[in-house]
């Protein structure tokens, strides 16, 4: 028998748990915290595209509670998908980034500079790996 809780891609779980939540219009969605996780979801608050993220402390490590929008305002999130994964890594230079819907969405990568977006990446001048695009 294998652990629900232990997981292969924590950050592929988080992004289907904001995905279920907005297709059955919840608002908030805890999820278990780690810093990159953190780190994305604050660049997901910082584009707008959630409301906001707060950290509680749980019986065991710490929980993330991503609001995703007002009770009374749909999702600005239309789609969420994981680009590097696990299984297959997907790195690139700066000058590759991709642009999502002509810049209406973002792509966050994970760069040395810490976990940024795909054009603060470009205007950094550093590559990284392409961990999700939103729109």
């Amino acid at each position: 028998m294998s652990n629900p809780t232990v997981l292969n891609d924590p950050i592929s779980d988080m992004l289907t748990r904001i995905r279920n939540a907005i297709l059955v219009r919840k608002h908030q969605v805890s999820v278990p915290h780690s810093n990159v996780k953190e780190a994305i979801a604050k660049q997901l608050a910082k584009n707008k595209f959630i409301d906001s993220v707060t950290i509680e402390k749980a019986t065991v490590g710490k929980t993330m509670n991503i609001i995703i929008n007002a009770p009374e305002s749909n999702a600005r999130i239309t789609e969420i998908r994981r680009m590097s994964k696990p299984g297959r890594r997907y790195y690139s230079s700066s000058d590759a980034i991709p642009t999502v819907k002509r810049g209406r969405g973002i792509v966050i990568v994970s760069t040395s500079k810490g976990v940024i977006t795909g054009t603060e990446a470009k205007k950094l001048g550093v590559g990284g790996e392409l961990i999700c695009k939103v729109y």
